[in-house]
């Protein structure tokens, strides 16, 4: 086997698992910035661990995986097949998560509203609950995609196990900087938003590139760091 066979798709697996995984980064920092300081970082680990572990067990059943792609049943005349119902159940939790969180943030905290500031915090097992439904949905996606791209199963084993920790060194800074500037945290929790519509979308078969969804989230992070290094330049001034 010729070595730029295996490191040109090894490199662009891991590439996409890393860029795959920050949906998982996000989600999970923002659980994570509900606990004290002590807990949070457990969480994170638990978190991002419980995600390699899913994909390397989803590996070990890749025929299984592979057969979420045939039809199970007929409704309206379209076939649904497995994977399109995991998309769809875990683009409706990730819709119901970001938009309740977005309200909770903005409504709760600035506003003071009674009812949504006195509904109960999730505990450390609920929260560890709902990042390993996302870490089932993700995986999912992420392994067909990469069954797609290469042939050698240990290819995938290696990109899965390098992405996991390129996302453990990651967690702990991009937490903290969601923690830090508030306005950044509604902009990560709109662009969760946004993935969970682009899942509920390819459940649909209406396939959202995500080149657009990452380049536009891309773009509205830079356009918020600059005004708030604008906003602080001036107050300095």
């Amino acid at each position: 086997m010729n070595i730029t066979d295996v490191i040109l798709p090894l490199i662009t697996l891991i590439a996409l698992e890393v860029i795959l995984g920050i949906d998982n980064i996000i989600f999970i920092s923002i659980l994570a910035n509900k606990l004290p300081e002590e807990r949070r970082h457990r969480l994170r680990q638990m978190g991002i661990g419980l995600a390699m572990i899913m994909r390397l067990v989803l590996l070990t059943f890749i025929s299984w995986i592979m057969k979420l792609d045939n039809e199970l049943f007929q409704l309206f005349g379209h076939g649904i097949t497995g994977k399109e119902i995991i998309l769809l159940a875990g683009g409706t939790f990730l819709l119901y998560k970001s938009t309740r969180e977005i309200f909770l943030h903005t409504e709760a905290e600035n506003h003071g509203y009674e009812n949504a500031a006195n509904i109960k915090q999730p505990t450390f097992r609920d929260m560890l609950i709902q990042i390993l439904i996302l870490d089932i949905v993700f995986s999912i996606d992420s392994i067909i995609t990469a069954v797609g791209m290469v042939s050698h199963l240990w290819i995938m084993y290696t990109a899965v196990i390098v992405s996991v920790g390129i996302m453990l060194l990651a967690a702990k800074p991009i937490s903290d900087f969601i923690s830090r500037h508030p306005s950044f945290k509604v902009l990560a929790l709109c662009f969760l938003l946004i993935i969970g519509i682009s899942l509920i979308g390819e459940g649909l078969e209406f396939h959202i590139p995500k080149g657009y969804i990452y380049f536009s989230m891309a773009f509205s992070f830079f356009v918020d760091f600059v005004q708030m290094k604008t906003i602080g330049k001036t107050k300095k001034e």
